[in-house]
């Protein structure tokens, strides 16, 4: 099943192809593209005429919102897999439905050693960050030093 009229499809990837030059610009769903997103990671992107509901396969892997009063939605990558999100109508007409990839961040370095893996997030420079595939003990390391920065911004603010 097809999102739009052959015209209508032509202008959105037009337009997606183009939305280089706006960055704010949400990207146009077509559902001869897979939607990628990053891994901890959101998107915005634009839903067909009509949408009301939507389904996503696998919520282990991504996760959907649709945004109030617009016709655009938020998807957030959860964890490395292939999904599909399916749109619905008011009557439960199905208008849509797109592939969704979730991939690691291009910003991580992983760092192996021996059975033992860490992820570093390196923008420009590199500063410990948490993977789904990382070491436990690793990432519970990290996860605690987070816990630890928010808790001491928090407390400072009051």
């Amino acid at each position: 099943m097809s999102f739009f009229t052959p015209l209508l499809r032509g202008a959105l990837l037009f337009a997606a192809a183009t939305a280089g030059f706006d960055a704010a610009a949400p990207e146009a769903i077509a559902d001869e593209q897979a939607i990628r997103v990053d891994i901890d990671y959101a998107r915005v992107v634009k839903l067909p005429q009509g949408a009301q509901t939507l389904v996503i396969g696998n919520p282990l892997i991504a996760d959907v919102t649709m945004l109030k009063n617009s016709q655009l939605m938020v998807i957030t990558g959860k964890s490395f897999g292939t999904t599909n999100l399916i749109v619905l109508d008011r009557t439960g007409e199905q208008v849509g439905e797109s592939i969704v990839t979730v991939v690691p961040a291009e910003d991580k370095v992983i760092v192996q050693r021996g059975p033992h893996r860490e992820s570093l997030s390196c923008n420009p420079k590199c500063a410990k960050a948490v993977d789904l595939a990382d070491d436990v003990q690793y990432m519970n390391t990290v996860i605690d030093a987070v816990r630890q920065h928010d808790s001491a911004a928090t407390s400072t603010r009051r």
